[in-house]
């Protein structure tokens, strides 16, 4: 794992702003055998670790205050002739279907990175939920659509991203209907294209600090999907206002981005969503819009905690924060700007993802 000091040592070598932007976090990991697009992917696991105790440590969320720790499972999945790599934890053993949550770490980060930043994996395993860290290709991912030198198939991340939810529904009784996507910063930017592209897959994702690509790298949602934006007011790596033309970078091109609004507009727009409506927050700003088939926002369903997040587009731009995780108790590399203690944003998604299920 590369600490936030790796990051910042890293981020020292190159004029601020475009180090900066080369530096988005990410993670994952996955176990089994199976088939899927992009060739014959295999997977097997190859390590595991247990928590000390109940609802501590790696994978430490629980069902239940009695229940045993959630393992963690390190795995690998052969996809498009490459061996792809993945972080699972599993939430107490049922034989019920788990909700599944892929969650993508940024660039110049991996799996652990993000759990460490995160805690994703003990608020969702305690909520019975399977999460799955996959690690990208040199510590990133094709979030654009456009060729690179270092990314020469541009649809390899998404056929991973296919191939290793259809193993986990094989492997893992992961339910179907129920598998959502995150990430943070490069990640969120992949989560959203998996949103945009293969909204079948998903029951909903939420990117933490990621756009959509945009330019001769853009991404367009093609069907309804609830999806969440969290976004830095004071974002100094990649700015609210969107990067259509950024910086070049030496190790690899910097995709150009749309705004956090436009982002959340373009998936709005795709699914049929009506006009937003605005409210201040305590900390942050929300904007929601409401996709063709939700409940009236007045009805009974809507109004219970469970359909909270159900059949819409969310943005929340979050006050005196930057290109950071909302309510993470881990210090961001020097230069990211500070970290919001007004929002949980773990806590926020999978409560947004949890009620927005199909």
């Amino acid at each position: 794992m590369r600490s936030s000091r790796d990051l910042a040592s890293r981020a020292r070598r190159w004029p601020a702003a475009l180090a900066l932007a080369l530096l988005l976090p990410l993670a994952g990991c996955a176990t089994g055998a199976d088939s899927g697009p992009g060739g014959d992917p295999s997977a097997t696991g190859t390590g595991s670790a247990t928590a000390t105790g109940p609802g501590t440590g790696p994978g430490g969320g629980t069902a239940t205050g009695t229940a045993a720790p959630a393992p963690e499972v390190r795995g690998q999945l052969r996809a498009d002739d490459r061996t792809r790599r993945y972080l699972l934890h599993r939430p107490a053993a049922t034989d019920d279907p788990k909700p599944l949550l892929i969650a993508f770490h940024g660039r110049g980060a991996d799996a652990a990175e993000l759990r460490e930043k995160s805690r994703l994996e003990r608020a969702a395993t305690a909520r019975g939920m399977l999460v799955a860290f996959p690690e990208g290709l040199d510590h990133g991912w094709g979030a654009g659509t456009r060729a690179t030198k270092q990314r020469p198939d541009p649809g390899q991340d998404v056929r991973f991203t296919e191939a290793l939810i259809k193993h986990l529904v094989r492997t893992e009784h992961a339910d179907p209907e129920r598998v959502y996507a995150t990430g943070f910063s490069n990640g969120g930017s992949m989560a959203l294209r998996v949103a945009a592209e293969r909204p079948d897959l998903l029951a909903g994702a939420v990117s933490v600090s990621g756009q959509l690509p945009a330019g001769n790298a853009a991404v367009k949602p093609t069907g309804p999907l609830p999806v969440m934006v969290v976004y830095g007011a004071d974002d100094p790596v990649r700015p609210l206002a969107g990067w259509p033309s950024p910086p070049p970078d030496p190790e690899e091109p910097i995709l150009p981005s749309l705004s956090a609004r436009d982002t959340a507009a373009a998936f709005a727009a795709a699914g049929g969503a009506g006009k937003p409506v605005a409210r201040e927050e305590k900390g942050y700003d929300r904007t929601v819009w409401r996709l063709k088939d939700a409940a009236p926002e007045d009805s009974t369903a809507a109004a219970t905690g469970a359909a909270a997040g159900a059949a819409t587009v969310q943005l929340l731009v979050v006050h005196d924060a930057g290109h950071t995780w909302p309510g993470s108790t881990v210090p961001p590399p020097d230069g990211f700007g500070p970290v919001s203690k007004a929002l949980d944003a773990t806590g926020t998604l999978l409560d947004f993802l949890t009620g927005s299920g199909r």
